[in-house]
């Protein structure tokens, strides 16, 4: 594609033969086709890989652009892309319209854009669909495949939904408007027995509930899941076609883990809420989609999580459906003392229920001769680095039955551990824990150490970086958007006495009293005393700070907090 620069934005598909060109009015904003013959001789033009979709900030309208693309593999013939760079375009040519403080707001507002772009995972696809897993597509309607690809899409894994909504209003103009899913997608040629096979992975991040690590968990209203993400294995040999799909997301009630500058702050069930109304949309949307679900609950068995495990534990008895199967499996209590062997004590466990639910299959003439009747729903407290083991280990186990073969194949082992971390960076801010087991099935003491720093990393960018993180996530996803008025904006909300004064006075006795130590008094008993009155202050001062740890850490501004009693 390439966009051209004038009054209007002109954007015309690079295919051979195309002439419908989209037209963009920067002033009205109306969208429209037209014809090549309509795009100015003078306009400057540009390159570009697709359209991302428009958003309204402080400034007025933008068009989001991919403006570079780097092939990840073919995908039964269709070339699968990874959005590389962006650019965010104005239709205003200027922002003098602007007060000072709208025009500070207004870079916020992009910089949070920005933020989200920037979050490594964005893919497409011109002419397949990368919402659907193998299994959906081949059970679907010839009318389904008449459809335009935003029109068929899983809206659950469009994350340029909201910002394509105009185009999505135009049913014309769909074929500029490509849905795209954000998570991670690798495929490595495998060979065994000097025969080649292709084996691919694909995690699509749903977009409803999304966000970061602290700020989201459990569940909405909805029945929509934090963090829930789709894990497709494919496998193409010998011209067949095999799929094998897990789930994972957070507990599926109402609980929340407020940032409060604790190492690990202590969750919270709602007493308020009524739990059942949302699980039961939870797993009722579950079960239609994928058939069968076996819960397997990752979480400690004692002390702060046991709650959220015996709670998740009745509900689930509550609901009373056969198709619903529950099974907690103590991940921290069972591999302690670098007893990592003894996961496959679980994976035992469910090897008949994976028989049972097996796998989707293609033959070499294009035949279905199985399909997947169940899904594993995993998760543990971030469902992301225990989570991540036990889904690569049954999805070696599905490997093994669709290709009879004991032979360790690293690139799929390997690219399952580069699937735990970019499913972690874009939740947690990390890279994912435990991935030296996963990588090597071994869990060393470098990775013990790798994972202490990746805990460090994550407390300071849950306790101090996530608000803002999490305003991005929903800026862009549409769950705030922005008032036309020119009224202020959550923005403006300025911080408590407390953020400011009590770290400052906390710094500065911290520094007196090791000025009191480098330099001692006349006699011992005067240092002492200047030692221990500073030292009580800032003592006192870092407790007040962490009794009242919420004011202190950054919070998202643009969505009302949730209330958990």
């Amino acid at each position: 594609m390439s966009c051209s620069l004038h009054e209007k934005f002109f954007i015309e598909a690079c295919d051979e033969g195309a002439d419908a060109v989209l037209a963009i009015d920067r002033v009205s904003n109306e969208m429209a086709l037209t014809g090549k013959k309509d795009v100015p001789p003078s306009a400057v033009t540009r390159p570009i890989c697709g359209i991302m979709g428009t958003i309204r900030l402080v400034a007025g309208m933008y068009l989001i652009v991919i403006t570079r693309k780097r092939n990840v593999g073919s995908l039964l013939g269709h070339a699968v892309w990874k959005a590389v760079d962006f650019d965010v375009i104005s239709y205003k040519k200027t922002v003098l319209h602007l007060s000072e403080i709208q025009s500070q707001e207004n870079k916020t507002f992009l910089s949070m854009i920005n933020n989200v772009l920037t979050t490594d995972g964005f893919y497409f696809c011109t002419d397949y669909d990368l919402t659907h897993t193998m299994q959906r597509l081949a059970n679907t309607s010839p009318d389904f495949q008449e459809m335009s690809l935003l029109e068929r899409a899983d809206q659950r894994f469009v994350w340029n939904g909201n910002l394509l909504r105009e185009l999505a209003a135009q049913p014309e103009l769909h074929k500029f408007a490509l849905p795209v899913v954000h998570g991670f997608i690798v495929m490595k040629p495998c060979r065994i027995n000097g025969k080649i096979f292709e084996w691919i992975l694909i995690s699509r991040r749903s977009c409803f509930r999304a966000g970061v690590r602290y700020y989201v968990r459990g569940i909405d209203s909805e029945g929509h899941a934090a963090n829930f993400v789709e894990t497709e294995q494919i496998v193409l040999y010998d011209e067949t076609k095999a799929s094998f799909v897990q789930t994972r997301g957070s507990m599926p009630f109402y609980w929340s883990q407020r940032p409060n500058l604790k190492y690990k702050p202590k969750p919270i069930i709602s007493k308020t809420t009524s739990h059942m109304d949302g699980f039961q949309r939870h797993f009722d949307s579950q079960l239609l989609i994928y058939g069968k679900q076996t819960i397997l609950n990752l979480v400690n068995q004692k002390g702060s999580e046991k709650p959220l495990e015996q709670a998740f534990a009745k509900m689930v008895s509550g609901m009373n459906n056969g198709m619903l199967r529950y099974i907690a499996f103590d991940f921290h209590k069972e591999c302690s003392h670098m007893r990592w062997d003894r996961l496959q004590i679980l994976v035992d466990s469910v090897a008949e229920t994976q028989d049972e639910y097996g796998f989707f299959m293609v033959n070499s003439e294009g035949k279905t001769v199985a399909q997947q009747k169940g899904v594993f729903r995993s998760n543990c407290m971030d469902c992301l680095d225990r989570t991540n083991v036990i889904q690569s280990l049954l999805a070696r186990r599905s490997l093994q039955m669709v290709i009879p073969c004991r032979l360790q194949l690293l690139a799929c082992v390997v690219s399952w551990a580069d699937n735990a971390n970019a499913c972690a960076v874009q939740y947690a801010g990390t890279g994912a824990l435990k991935t030296d087991f996963t990588r090597t099935g071994k869990r060393t003491r470098l990775g013990l150490v790798m994972d202490g720093w990746n805990s460090m990393i994550r407390y300071y960018k849950n306790n101090f970086s996530d608000g803002f993180r999490q305003d991005s996530i929903d800026l862009f996803l549409g769950n705030f958007a922005v008032d036309e008025s020119d009224g202020p904006t959550p923005l403006r909300v300025q911080k408590d006495w407390k953020f400011l004064t009590l770290p400052i006075i906390m710094l500065v006795a911290f520094s007196m009293c090791i000025v009191c130590l480098l330099m001692a008094g006349d006699t011992w008993t005067e240092t002492l005393a200047y030692v221990m009155f500073w030292g009580a202050a800032s003592a006192i001062t870092a407790a007040i700070i962490m009794y009242n740890g919420q004011d202190f850490v950054d919070a998202p501004k643009l969505v009302h907090k949730e209330k958990i009693d």
